[in-house]
């Protein structure tokens, strides 16, 4: 359906019919739930709390012996908090956070040549995130340290991570 096609579906329903139609969509999506939920009551620090745990536990499990370590989990977080609007700082705080865990958990462990393909796709993201919103004072230090500990640490594919550091030059 167009969304011409949708207003003019919506103008000829009666305020009674159209609040009943918005409650059944409310109550059968989820994601139309979780979006009014967020607009009427953010609480932006406990979903970047929850999104930060669940990153660590990827690297770090708490309950499990072996880790998982994968990327997708950090980047359906930051998907969904682009998607509901939250705060371009906190997206980049949790893009961040992401890398840094990771390297933490490559210190420990002898990882696959994808891990360090995954990481550089991340960092060219964040560069890029911070770029674009205007973010480089606040994270600026954060990036130049973990760009140095992948140059310290001689990771697979520096230069991509010098390329993706070019972008914010």
């Amino acid at each position: 359906m167009s969304k011409r096609a949708l207003k003019k579906y919506l103008s000829g329903l009666k305020k009674k019919e159209l609040e009943e139609q918005f409650m059944d969509v409310y109550q059968r999506f989820p994601v139309v739930k979780e979006y009014y939920d967020f607009a009427f009551n953010p609480k932006e620090d406990k979903l970047v709390q929850e999104a930060k745990v669940k990153i660590s536990n990827e690297y770090f499990p708490l309950k499990r012996k072996r880790p998982k370590a994968r990327r997708s989990v950090a980047q359906k977080y930051i998907k969904r908090f682009k998607t509901l609007g939250m705060d371009a700082h906190l997206i980049a705080d949790v893009m961040l956070y992401n890398l840094e865990i990771a390297q933490s958990f490559e210190k420990e462990k002898n990882v696959p040549d994808a891990f360090y393909k995954s990481m550089t796709n991340s960092f060219h993201e964040v560069t890029q995130h911070v770029s674009v919103h205007g973010l480089l004072p606040e994270y600026k230090s954060r990036i130049i340290d973990i760009y140095t500990i992948t140059q310290e640490a001689e990771w697979l594919f520096g230069e991509e991570f010098s390329r993706a550091l070019d972008i914010l030059d």
